[in-house]
């Protein structure tokens, strides 16, 4: 077998990006970058395109433990690492777009960024986005992480953070591992504790947004707040 080394240097992944840049190269050959070499019979874009294959997406390999990619042959510890880093990575600057957005206005401006953040977790995980008081975002945060089907949260604890960040407005969401957003009667009973809690520290809960597989929703704007 060829190595990805002995190949004509225009079509190698590393040569690629350096000429037409990371944009110009398909899913197969920026896993094999990150994964950097093969194994005995098979080169790095062999092994990255059967992990595609079997598991369907780059979400789903970023959803993929890492002791399980590591029963993928050709995948040890540490390629199974580099992969899951280069993928939070991804995830990271969708955060940082977030914060580059001035103020935020409606539940919509809201919903693609939870969507990409959010979506597919295999395990329930609450987040925050801490704003001012001109809807300016502060940051945002994962506070509380749950099992396949529920996750605790702590309407006090939420209110201490929010006061540490110095928020004037808070906007909470939560993933469905199901895929399905409507909100649970748990999810409404949470809402109304945590805007109490933060009702008495004159801080305004401006939403809690559910997020499904291809869909948010808003309990603001289904009445609940």
């Amino acid at each position: 077998m060829m190595s990805i080394k002995q190949w004509p240097k225009n079509e190698r992944p590393r040569d690629k990006l350096v000429r037409q840049g990371s944009g110009q190269l398909s899913n197969v050959e920026l896993m094999a970058i990150v994964l950097g070499v093969g194994s005995k019979g098979r080169t790095a874009i062999d092994i990255a395109r059967a992990l595609l294959v079997k598991h369907g997406g780059l979400r789903a390999i970023f959803n993929e433990p890492v002791k399980n990619l590591c029963e993928q042959p050709g995948i040890g510890i540490s390629k199974a690492i580099a992969l899951h880093a280069a993928l939070e990575l991804g995830r990271r600057i969708q955060q940082e777009r977030m914060l580059e957005v001035d103020a935020l206005t409606s539940p919509r401006q809201c919903e693609a960024y939870l969507l990409a953040w959010l979506k597919d977790r295999p395990y329930e995980c609450f987040v925050c986005i801490f704003l001012d008081n001109k809807n300016q975002i502060l940051c945002c945060e994962e506070l509380f992480h749950g099992t396949i089907d529920q996750v605790t949260v702590y309407p006090r604890e939420v209110a201490r953070i929010s006061l540490e960040k110095r928020a004037s407005a808070v906007i909470v969401a939560h993933n469905h591992p199901s895929g399905v957003a409507e909100p649970s009667q748990s999810d409404i009973s949470i809402t109304g504790r945590l805007h109490a809690a933060l009702d008495l520290l004159d801080i305004r809960l401006l939403d809690h947004m559910i997020i499904g597989d291809s869909s948010a929703i808003s309990l603001a704007e289904r009445g609940y707040l």
